[in-house]
């Protein structure tokens, strides 16, 4: 596993099952302070499953550790606030509502909490995500596709996470806007955010992380440096080769 001094996060043998299908058995990951990490594998892997499991949307069985304290039953509102944040796959906006205001929802906890820099929070936002400052005042379902994630994004940094869980940011984007969240991944890792990356685009999520784990079939069938794996036969063959199994999949 991930060998990291006081790991961010610590998950060992999660298993979450429906019925008698395991969806996920026995993983175990570590995220380590200011590190990127990732998980790659194909479609229906687990990897959704396993971030749902770590914050507490799904049952589990197993260990989750976050920030130093175990967490007996994960349960999502207590994650949340004590800095665990999720940007789920669907990206979930509020479609009405401005992009402001989506913003300000996900500093929420920190509103009831009378937290003054708020203000500071939304003007960090807007210097990532320039694009959020243009449209500010639009309502969310006017946006495109990647102004969409850029807005999942910002609002769940509003939360002022000690670790950001994405999950597949690049789905359904053009390359070019694919490069851009990359290249802010990187950044917010540069500001002292730890992030784990769950994503099917594994030559951008490896060439960012520090370390992999592929998840096959609800399992972790390898994992180590990311550089590392980026030059392993098995990861090449399977998703980075020109005729990848994965790539072939995606193009089906």
């Amino acid at each position: 596993m991930n060998q990291v001094n006081n790991p961010l996060l610590e998950v060992k043998d999660l298993s979450v099952a429906y019925g008698k299908v395991e969806a996920l058995s026995n993983a175990s990951l570590a995220v380590g302070q200011g590190q990127i990490v990732t998980v790659i594998g194909p479609n229906g892997a687990g990897k959704t499953t396993l971030l749902s499991a770590i914050i507490g949307v799904l049952g589990s069985r197993g260990q989750v550790s976050f920030d130093g304290r175990l967490e007996a039953v994960p349960e999502v509102e207590v994650l949340v606030g004590r800095g665990l944040g999720l940007v789920p796959e669907k990206r979930e906006l509020f479609s009405s509502m401005s992009v402001e205001d989506n913003l300000k929802l996900g500093g929420f906890m920190r509103y009831r909490q009378r937290d003054r820099y708020l203000d500071a929070s939304l003007m960090e936002v807007y210097s990532l995500f320039p694009r959020l400052l243009e449209r500010r005042k639009q309502a969310a379902a006017t946006l495109s596709g990647g102004e969409r994630q850029m807005l999942a994004v910002g609002r769940a940094l509003m939360a002022k996470p000690k670790l950001l869980m994405l999950d597949e940011p690049s789905l359904g984007l053009a390359p070019l806007i694919t490069r851009e969240i990359f290249r802010i991944i990187a950044q917010l890792r540069g500001q002292g955010v730890s992030i784990l990356l769950v994503e099917q685009n594994a030559r951008a999520a490896l060439k960012v992380a520090d370390y992999a784990y592929v998840l096959e079939t609800g399992q972790v069938a390898m994992q180590g440096p990311a550089a590392q794996l980026a030059t392993d036969p098995r990861v090449i063959d399977a998703y980075l080769g020109a005729a990848s199994k994965h790539q072939a999949m995606l193009a089906s």
